[in-house]
């Protein structure tokens, strides 16, 4: 049974900014060996995020467009029937969602909120660097 996890929207614009980062190594593994898990609320705040002006200078349209259709491609969406407000920063709670009813293993982030929470109902929740050194 694949390993299947849940990706912050963080560790993704790391990968999409620096391609030899470790948060990067860490998309690239989940792509290689996880099913990667995302919800409309997630995806639709990667593609914002990725979107933003601050970001223009760094990826290109032209590299952002098929990133952002790889993302979305290889990902398998869940379904949210019932919300989860537990993150003490509520913006957070959507990838436990994504994690608790898409029945993942691991998330991935840099979010010290979601980080503080680990484990959260038995859902591994490690930075990029922890789920590397993972066997």
């Amino acid at each position: 049974m694949s390993l299947r996890i849940v990706i912050d929207t963080n560790v993704y614009v790391s990968r999409a900014l620096r391609i030899a980062s470790v948060p990067a190594a860490a998309v690239n593994r989940a792509w290689l060996e996880a099913t990667t898990l995302l919800s409309t609320a997630t995806w639709t705040e990667l593609q914002a995020v990725l979107k933003r002006s601050k970001f223009a200078r760094y990826i290109q349209p032209a590299t952002l467009e098929p990133y952002l259709e790889k993302v979305r491609s290889i990902a398998t969406f869940v379904s949210i029937p019932t919300p989860i407000r537990v993150c003490c920063d509520p913006r957070d709670d959507k990838f436990l969602e994504v994690a608790m009813h898409g029945r993942a293993d691991v998330i991935v982030t840099g979010d010290a909120d979601l980080l503080a929470l680990h484990p959260f109902r038995r859902i591994a929740i490690l930075s990029p660097a922890e789920f590397l050194e993972r066997e």
